[in-house]
């Protein structure tokens, strides 16, 4: 009588045991979901401003105007791609699909301050110089965001791989997740020259 209690005592262990590494995955996993949530709010506000912006420029810089529609095909693209990446946070493809068109609207924008650069009368427009403002303090929220999101996408990936919890994420399929990479070049990541 006694063994038999022992092994039934182990095995309500086990049990408990095996719930509450499961219960934790799921939680991580949430975790990370809902950050990624939060980067979606502000791309979708980001996405928003970017054809006020355009509609702003496009009545100054109309000898640019393949650059504006570059800038609405890279958000266009980058709309999708957040689409994919919103209905699978962490999937590796998704997430790498999302951090190349972010990354081309990025480019795109450069390009676009760039070219309005010649343009005095459209920088010192009062509606551009606003959507500027709101673009560069989205931008920054995105930033926050995405590393709120890595973070929680680490905490995640760490919990399924330490021993013994990936045995049991194994038995339950739960994969690593994909951190979303940084859509800035290798160039940009480079620290500036500062010359005097």
């Amino acid at each position: 009588m006694i063994p038999l209690l022992v092994v039934l005592g182990v095995l309500v262990l086990f049990v408990l045991f095996l719930i509450g590494v499961y219960n934790g995955l799921v939680t991580y996993r949430n975790q990370y979901k809902n950050a990624f949530a939060q980067i979606d709010v502000q791309l979708k506000r980001r996405y928003d401003l970017i054809p006020n912006l355009v509609e702003t420029a496009k009545g100054y810089i109309k000898h640019e105007r393949e650059t504006l529609e570059a800038v609405m095909a890279a958000r266009a693209g980058a709309v999708s791609a957040s689409k994919a990446a919103a209905a699978n946070p962490g999937d590796p493809s998704a997430m790498t699909g999302l951090s190349q068109a972010e990354g081309a609207l990025g480019g795109a924008l450069v390009k676009m301050f760039a070219v309005a650069e010649a343009y005095p009368d459209l920088k010192a427009n009062q509606n551009m110089m606003q959507l500027s403002e709101e673009l560069t303090s989205t931008e920054n929220r995105v930033a926050f965001s995405r590393q709120a999101f890595n973070d929680a996408v680490n905490s995640y990936n760490t919990k399924c791989e330490v021993f013994p919890n990936n045995i049991v994420a194994g038995m339950f399929n739960f994969t690593v997740a994909q951190w979303m990479e940084s859509t800035e070049s290798p160039e940009e990541r480079k620290a500036p020259k500062v010359q005097f």
